[in-house]
């Protein structure tokens, strides 16, 4: 297939979880034959953070305004598929234009699906909107569970599927590095999950000096009182997780209010460090205990007992079970499969009259 994709961003990993996504997804999608061509609003605050400039598995370009995207018309036209994703600058824009334009099936591809709806509530949402979700063939979403059929009966989507993020197993792997922290934590800011970090690592260091700990991740105020054991590393480009998270013994997963609520919402974070073999010691959602093996592929833990409690417990066999998991169910290769078979299921849509949108 002929593929178009409108993406917060390819290029930069900075501040956002989006491009480590996208990047094995279609990289997957190329391995298995697709042309891919990406496009990516023009940002100063990505373009100077650039740790992706030239990818090997899709065609990338920028633009600077909705206007611009006038030049790749014909494309988009043209596509098999065309997907948009969430937090897309002037997303509402872009989507009117895609769904005025596509011949071919068109999805919207939402990372960020609890902050999206609840964003819709409250009228609020600037990349999507009722009308648009009605307009898109297909809304993939990183939300599985109750939240699809809410997406299709609530917002008039015609069909919700879910798509995980996922990992590439071959650059997330156990790497034979020393084990230089007890538990460390790896995501830019965020004013929901900053509780959840301070309960989980932040108060645990307090408690046990003698251990180590690590927090990675950029936009962190300065107002935070780090103790003293705890190792700040502002940004992390994605060359690096494998090796931070194999020089983890644990590693902490947070999940934002909104996505705990909604459940059936595992993060990025879930399937790279259990792809390089780490353990994880994970807040509790509803969906997480049928995604992964409690107390066996994850540690579950509520407050800061729980995790000091599960800093004695033995890590050997429990990253080996879940990279097994990762590498079965959740690689970029398997869910490159699963978009593939919900793009097949749309392509009746191929060769229609552009769909007029409600300006």
């Amino acid at each position: 297939m002929n593929i178009v994709v409108l993406g917060l961003s390819l290029s930069s990993s900075w501040g956002n979880g989006h491009a480590t996504t996208y990047r094995a997804l279609l990289a997957a999608m190329a391995a298995r034959g697709h042309d891919i061509l990406f496009l990516e609003r023009d940002r100063p605050w990505y373009a100077d953070n650039r740790d992706l400039k030239v990818p090997d598995f899709c065609r990338l370009r920028y633009y600077n305004e909705v206007a611009d995207l006038a030049e790749w018309r014909e494309e988009i036209a043209g596509a098999d598929a065309v997907i948009v994703g969430s937090y897309v600058p002037d997303g509402i824009a872009v989507g009117r234009f895609v769904q005025e334009t596509a011949r071919g099936a068109t999805a919207f591809y939402d990372i960020d699906t609890p902050v999206t709806l609840a964003a819709l509530e409250r009228g609020t949402c600037d990349y999507v909107s009722r009308d648009l979700i009605a307009g898109y063939d297909c809304y993939l979403s990183f939300t599985g569970g109750p939240t699809l059929q809410r997406i299709e009966q609530e917002f008039g989507s015609p069909s919700a599927r879910a798509l995980f993020c996922s990992v590439d197993t071959d650059r997330y792997r156990p790497l034979d590095v020393p084990k230089r922290w007890d538990l460390s934590y790896l995501g830019t800011y965020s004013d929901d999950r900053q509780p959840g970090l301070e309960r989980l690592l932040i108060e645990v260091a307090r408690r046990c000096p003698d251990r180590r700990f690590a927090v990675a991740g950029s936009q962190y105020p300065d107002s935070i009182d780090w103790p003293r054991n705890v190792e700040r590393v502002d940004h992390l480009p994605p060359a690096e997780h494998a090796a931070f998270y194999s020089a983890s013994r644990f590693t902490l997963n947070l999940t934002r209010a909104d996505m705990i609520e909604a459940g059936w919402s595992p993060s990025v974070r879930l399937f790279e460090a259990g792809a390089c073999g780490t353990a994880i010691l994970s807040d509790r959602w509803p969906g997480i205990g049928v995604l992964f093996e409690p107390n066996h592929e994850v540690v579950l833990v509520d407050d800061t007992k729980d995790v000091l409690a599960a800093l004695e417990l033995d890590t050997s066999s429990r990253g080996g079970a879940l990279r097994d998991r990762i590498v079965r169910d959740h690689s970029a290769a398997r869910r490159a499969e699963q978009l593939e078979d919900i793009l097949n299921g749309l392509r009746g849509a191929e060769n229609r009259a552009p769909a007029m949108v409600a300006s």
